[in-house]
């Protein structure tokens, strides 16, 4: 059972991908181009799931899912090395592309070549992210 609401909810998630046009890396793009032809109609949709959200973190502090397991705990407020490395990698990569982890798969289907390229190099940062950050924590704790 939990595999079918899996199934919907990535369903979804990725027709709201194409619909609001995050699977376009031209508007994406455009959104990122704050100093040229800025684009602002992605913050509808960074909004549009961002304040859900938070509603979804407060109504569920006290509640469990009703398919097993636990909701995750609202993000923590620290910011680290780590976590500003990961920020940078993450904005670079999406700047250049034009594509985040979820539209990236979506754009399997229909980007060509440029989306297999992406999928590749966004694997394998995933795999060489451990070991950066371990790089990372050595450094920190040197200085």
């Amino acid at each position: 059972m939990r595999g079918v609401f899996a199934f919907l909810a990535g369903s979804l998630f990725g027709t709201g991908l194409l619909i609001s046009g995050m699977t376009n890396t031209t508007k994406v793009q455009g959104w990122l181009d704050v100093f040229g032809q800025w684009d602002p109609t992605l913050a509808f949709v960074m909004g549009g799931a961002i304040l859900p959200m938070l509603v979804a973190w407060h109504l569920t502090r006290s509640r469990t899912p009703m398919l097993g397991g636990h909701f995750p705990a609202p993000p923590g407020a620290e910011l680290d090395h780590r976590l500003i490395a990961g920020s940078v990698l993450f904005g670079v990569g999406w700047g250049l592309a034009g594509l985040c982890p979820g539209p990236a798969m979506a754009s399997l289907s229909f980007g060509g070549a440029g989306g297999i390229v992406f999928m590749i190099a966004m694997i394998t940062g995933m795999f060489a992210a451990p070991k950066l950050g371990a790089q990372l924590d050595r450094m920190a704790n040197a200085a």
